[in-house]
């Protein structure tokens, strides 16, 4: 279980403070795949910072009883200078797994032949989805976090990992940011949409769809 207990989140503009994250109480229940919903700039990723605990919030306090992922994305963080191989030298470290067991099952499920040992920084971003996936699903986590990671993979690669999400379906839940509502329906059973700093919780993806769309209708008609 993941509570959000009176969570709010503001960065600072050349205006002022800007609320990105509203006071929010939530709870992400263990067996859910969630979906995060919300336009460009509305604190998709913020959130999953928070929830991830790369970012603390300015207030409030986000309770965890289960092993997440830091956000698996395009810019996910790994060194530009390191090849793909010395970078999971890095996590393997991290996390104490079996380097060439580790080495085996990443250099297949990523699938990026002789680039794997090649510096991240010369990676497409498709590349670099691909690695980000591989090396986060070697390591055994309750919850995985997805930030936009699946827009860079193809059609192959996203059935790769909604296979490989399937097989842990019983131990492994995930929460994720997707602009494209096929991805979410692939992998997504409940949505929270964020709406000008409010995070509203959906047990239905059509009514978290319609949500958003309203949302979305909302922008362009300013």
């Amino acid at each position: 279980m993941i509570e959000l207990r009176g969570i709010e989140k503001s960065y600072r503009t050349r205006h002022g403070l800007r609320p990105i994250i509203k006071p929010t109480n939530l709870i992400f229940y263990r067996g859910a795949n969630t979906a995060v919903l919300g336009m460009n700039g509305a604190g998709k990723s913020t959130l999953m910072r928070l929830i991830g605990g790369v970012e603390r919030p300015d207030k409030g306090e986000i309770i965890k009883d289960v092993k997440i992922s830091s956000p698996m994305g395009i810019g996910s963080g790994y060194s530009g200078s390191l090849t793909g191989a010395e970078n999971l030298k890095f996590v393997c470290r991290l996390f104490e797994l079996d380097l060439q067991e580790t080495t085996d099952f990443v250099r297949d499920f990523a699938d990026l032949g002789p680039y794997f040992y090649e510096p991240t920084s010369t990676y497409s971003s498709g590349m670099r989805s691909r690695l980000n996936f591989a090396i986060s699903m070697s390591i055994d986590f309750q919850v995985y976090l997805i930030d936009e990671g699946l827009s860079a993979g193809d059609a192959s690669f996203r059935r790769k990992c909604q296979d490989a999400f399937a097989r842990r379906k019983s131990r492994s839940d995930l929460i994720m940011t997707s602009h494209n509502m096929s991805t979410i329906r692939d992998f997504c059973t409940t949505a929270v949409v964020l709406d000008e700093g409010q995070v509203v919780p959906f047990q239905d993806l059509d009514a978290a769809e319609d949500y958003y769309m309203e949302i979305v209708a909302r922008r362009m008609a300013q």
